[in-house]
C-alpha cells in the first residue's frame, strides 16, 4: 500500500494546534504528515520535534483600502507558496483546524485538484469557515450550533479532538497542594486571561480560608503573578500535566474557548465559563452557551474585580463540599442533589465527544480511497 501524504495547517493557539495534534497521533503509521504554520508561533513550540513544520505569512482581510489590498496579494502570495510545497512534497490531502492559515491551504488544494478537509470546532464559524467551507470537499464541526450557520456546504458534527492523554486516566500533579478541601483549578486557555485573572484574586483569601485548594494557571502575560502566596495555593504559567488536572478538580473557572470547552467535557470537569468578551462574532459566549444548554457549565460575564457573580457562582458551586456535604446524598425534599457539581459533571459527559479524533480520520480515509 502507497504511503499517504497529508498536510495539516493549523497555527496560533492551542485551539486550533491541539485537535490537529490529536488527528495527527490518530492517524496510521503510514501516513506522512507535514505542518503548515505561521512564524514565531505556538507550533514552533509544539510541532517540529514531531512533524516537519513549514512557514508562511499569513493574516486576514482587516481593514480598508490599500491595506486591504496589501493583506489580500499577501495571500495570494502564501496561496502560491502552499501550492508549491504541496507539489513539492506529493501531499494527497489537506487538513486544517481553521484560523488565517486555513484560507491559503484551502486555496492552494483547490488549485491542485486535491480534497481538504476544514474542522470548525467553535459554536459560531470563524471567517475562513463561512467564506471557504464551500470549497472544501467536507467542513467538520465540533458543535451542532454552528451547522445552521453556513450555506453551501453539508457539514458534518464530530466533535472537537482532544489529545489522547485526556481520554485516559491519569495522575494529579504532584504539585498540587494537598488537602482535604476541594480543589478549584483557574485557567485563561493556552494565551492565558488578565481580565479572568484580576477577577479571581480578590476572592483568594476567603477560599482558602474556608479550605479551599486553588491551583492558577495565568498565563506569561501577567505582570501580578506570583504576588500572593499561600501553602495551599499554586500560581503558574502553564503546566503540560492539563489531563491529572481537570480529571481531579472539582470545579474550573476557565475561558470558552472550544478546544478547553472540549477537553472539560472529556475530563468531565463542572466549569464557571467566563467567555473573553472580545472573542471575535463572540463565539465564546456561544460556545459557552452551548454547554450550559446541556447543563455543563454556569456562565458568568466578564465584570470588574470586586463584583459580586463570580463570587456567588464560586460559593453556590463550591459551598456543599466546602461545608463537608456529603456529596451524592440527595435532600430530603424534592430528591434534589445537595451537591450542585455532580450535575454540572453529568453535563459535561453530555456534552463529551471521545471520539472525534477517529471520526475525523475516517473522513480523511475516505477522501483517499475516493480517489484511489
Amino acid at each position: 500500500m502507497s504511503m499517504t501524504r497529508l498536510l495539516i495547517a493549523a497555527s496560533g493557539t492551542g485551539g486550533h494546534l491541539f485537535p490537529a495534534l490529536a488527528v495527527a497521533e490518530a492517524l496510521p503509521p503510514a501516513w506522512s504528515i507535514h505542518w503548515l504554520g505561521v512564524p514565531d508561533r505556538l507550533e514552533r513550540d509544539l510541532v517540529p520535534s514531531r512533524y516537519p513544520l513549514h512557514t508562511i505569512r499569513a493574516g486576514g482581510l482587516q481593514g480598508r483600502g490599500l491595506k486591504k489590498l496589501w493583506q489580500l496579494l499577501r495571500l495570494l502570495a502564501a496561496t502560491g507558496t502552499v501550492r508549491r510545497l504541496i507539489r513539492r512534497e506529493g501531499v494527497d490531502l489537506v487538513f486544517s483546524t481553521g484560523g488565517y492559515i486555513a484560507a491559503p491551504a484551502i486555496l492552494a488544494a483547490r488549485w491542485c485538484g486535491i480534497p481538504v478537509v476544514l474542522h470548525e470546532s467553535n459554536a459560531v464559524p470563524g471567517r475562513v469557515t463561512r467564506l471557504l467551507g464551500r470549497l472544501c470537499s467536507q467542513v467538520a464541526l465540533g458543535l451542532p450550533q454552528a451547522a445552521g450557520q453556513l450555506g453551501g456546504c453539508q457539514p458534518v458534527i464530530t466533535g472537537t479532538p482532544v489529545r489522547q492523554a485526556f481520554l485516559e486516566p491519569a495522575r494529579l500533579p504532584a504539585w498540587v497542594p494537598t488537602g482535604a478541601g476541594p480543589l478549584l483549578l483557574v485557567m485563561g486557555g493556552s494565551q492565558g486571561a488578565v481580565g479572568l485573572n484580576r477577577m479571581v484574586r480578590p476572592l483568594l483569601p476567603r477560599l482558602l480560608a474556608a479550605g479551599c485548594r486553588v491551583v492558577h494557571l495565568s498565563g506569561s502575560n501577567d505582570g501580578e503573578s506570583g504576588q500572593f502566596q499561600h501553602p495551599a495555593y499554586v500560581d503558574l504559567p502553564f503546566s503540560e500535566e492539563m489531563a491529572g488536572l481537570l480529571q481531579h478538580t472539582d470545579l474550573v473557572i476557565s475561558r470558552a474557548g472550544a478546544g478547553s470547552l472540549s477537553e472539560l467535557a472529556v475530563a468531565g470537569t463542572p466549569a464557571i465559563l467566563v467567555p473573553f468578551p472580545a472573542a471575535a462574532d463572540g463565539h465564546q459566549e456561544a460556545n459557552a452557551a452551548a454547554a450550559a444548554a446541556v447543563g455543563a457549565a454556569v456562565i458568568v460575564l466578564q465584570h470588574p474585580p470586586g463584583e459580586p457573580p463570580l463570587e456567588r457562582a464560586i460559593w453556590r458551586l463550591l459551598g456543599p463540599r466546602l461545608r463537608r456535604v456529603e456529596t451524592g446524598g440527595e435532600a430530603a425534599t424534592g430528591g434534589r442533589s445537595l451537591d450542585p457539581l455532580l450535575e454540572l459533571r453529568r453535563g459535561m459527559g453530555r456534552l463529551a465527544q471521545r471520539h472525534a479524533d477517529r471520526q475525523l480520520v475516517q473522513l480523511l480515509q475516505g477522501l483517499v480511497g475516493a480517489r484511489d
